[in-house]
């Protein structure tokens, strides 16, 4: 299966005084990073201050959008109309541009809620997409892997890439486990390294209903506010290349 693999974490989502994630620490592991954009989570100073971070490690930056759902860290699903969805996505997407050093996006993907209900929502999906567009054509559209949303992508000639998730559990069809669900996040060190180096040397992954569910991946997702993040973004890069897996930029691979 792949001998390359993008790995991204959700990134600058502090706010105001108060500080969430291990950003400092996980930067140094990782190969992505998307930054919040205000709507969920982070502000203009975090803004800029995980750019920066993002650059000087040489890692590729991308926009996090949200629905505009402070109060509820983005999750909570919203009945935005199409317009509504593509002008959120190009406002927040075009303000974590400007904080960019060369006014370049490597990629867009969506937070939460947002992101949970394109993957099998065509509309949704079809708006978001033409926000990317607008933004920049040749920036990547960061999706899960296997849904319906990567057909509407590519559909409209879109640089896309499938991604899977090193510590959130998924059903048969490959959605992701409600957070609201006991064992949605996986915690053990040992079981996200083991998880991840399967679904991107052998492509498959287990479900929650214990069925071997078929994963092409360009990217795998670590959350940056699990607990143990930073020692889960370590042993999972040095496992990734002791396996022969070079960990490369979403813009190296897509």
């Amino acid at each position: 299966m792949a001998s390359e693999i993008d790995f991204n974490c959700d990134m600058g989502e502090s706010f105001g005084m108060y500080k969430m994630g291990f950003d400092e620490e996980v930067i140094k592991h990782i190969s992505s990073a998307n930054i919040a954009c205000g709507f969920h989570a982070g502000d203009p100073m975090w803004m800029r201050k995980t750019v920066d971070l993002a650059e000087q490690h040489g890692v590729g930056v991308g926009a996090h959008p949200s629905y505009p759902d402070l109060n509820g860290f983005g999750r909570r699903n919203m009945n935005a109309t199409p317009d509504e969805v593509r002008n959120d996505v190009v406002y927040q997407a075009g303000a974590l541009k400007a904080f960019t050093s060369n006014r370049n996006l490597q990629h867009v993907k969506p937070h939460g809620a947002m992101y949970n209900q394109a993957v099998d929502d065509a509309d949704l999906g079809k708006s978001i997409c033409e926000a990317v567009l607008e933004i920049d054509s040749n920036i990547i559209l960061l999706a899960l892997a296997g849904s319906t949303w990567i057909d509407v992508a590519k559909g409209m000639g879109m640089r896309v890439a499938r991604e899977v998730f090193a510590d959130r559990a998924i059903h048969s069809d490959g959605t992701l486990v409600a957070r609201s669900q006991e064992g949605s996040v996986i915690h053990d060190t040992n079981e996200v390294v083991e998880r991840s180096l399967r679904m991107v040397t052998e492509g498959k992954i287990l479900s929650v209903e214990g069925d071997i569910v078929e994963v092409e991946a360009d990217s795998i997702c670590l959350h940056g506010d699990t607990p143990g993040a930073v020692d889960m973004a370590k042993t999972l890069k040095e496992e990734f290349l002791a396996a022969g897996v070079k960990v490369k930029q979403l813009s190296d691979i897509v």
